[in-house]
């Protein structure tokens, strides 16, 4: 299947979306990464159902950033739990009960 372009405009500003198969993007994965680094949108497609979008990276926003926990910080083993909340109903009665249903 070869790629071929859609063509969509969003808030007055032209974008051009490639849309390949899964066939076409493991022969030319370099070639639609490239696309990708010069800021277009890759649309894979199953059978010409969309599964998967490429796009480019924001540069490092959105991504998980993990810190050092605060001088004086205890210990996670160390953290109390909270206390259990109280409940007035018996949850495995509410559990059979509902399966009884079924």
């Amino acid at each position: 299947m070869d790629a071929h372009l859609t063509y969509m405009t969003i808030y007055d500003y032209h974008m051009v979306m490639t849309r390949v198969g899964i066939a076409d993007l493991k022969a030319r994965l370099s070639e639609h990464l490239r696309k990708v680094r010069q800021g277009e949108t890759v649309t894979v497609l199953d059978r010409q159902t969309p599964i998967a979008r490429i796009v480019p990276e924001s540069g490092g926003q959105g991504l998980l950033h993990i810190r050092c926990p605060a001088a004086g910080s205890p210990a996670p083993s160390k953290v109390p739990l909270p206390p259990a909340p109280r409940v007035e109903i018996d949850v495995v009665d509410l559990l059979l009960e509902d399966r009884g249903k079924r």
